[in-house]
């Protein structure tokens, strides 16, 4: 989850062609070389080395991970957690929730529930643990839904504009 919410941004100039396809290939490939980048999107290095640093720089572009499969690293079952916490509790929730590893990604949603997490465990028994011992014991939390993962699709590239 982003470190702020609701955290103002400062206006960046809008992100032309060149831009969005600096970004489609960094997240096909993070490793390339500025150099491969510059040749594949045929433009010089040293504006493929300023485009890149002026993304970072505007957050666009806010780090590079190695993407990892979650079986091959020992998480065989994953699954949806949806929560909902005591009315403004959220920030408090929110804190504990980031100090747990088995949470991958989390949101706070509109609708029935308050947060939306996306969990990974090591197998149904540590599912079960995280939910029952974890998160149904955690104070403000009043109820949680847990939706069993049984496929996922593959990262699709971002939209042209």
């Amino acid at each position: 989850m982003s470190s702020e919410v609701s955290a103002k941004r400062t206006p960046i100039a809008p992100l032309d062609d060149t831009d969005r396809r600096i970004v489609a290939e960094l997240r096909s490939d993070a490793r390339m070389s500025m150099r491969a980048l510059a040749e594949k999107l045929h433009i010089s290095r040293g504006s493929a080395y300023a485009r890149v640093e002026r993304l970072q720089r505007d957050g666009v572009i806010t780090g590079y991970s190695a993407t990892v499969d979650p079986e091959r690293y020992g998480f065989g079952v994953a699954a949806y957690v949806h929560l909902k916490v005591s009315q403004h509790s959220w920030k408090s929730v929110r804190q504990r929730i980031l100090e747990i590893p088995e949470v991958w990604h989390g949101a706070l949603v509109s609708g029935e529930h308050d947060l939306v997490l996306l969990v990974r465990a090591r197998d149904a028994s540590s599912l079960r643990d995280l939910v029952l011992n974890r998160f149904q014991t955690m104070p403000d939390v009043v109820s949680s839904h847990t939706v069993l993962i049984l496929d996922e699709l593959p990262q699709q590239p971002l939209p042209a504009s």
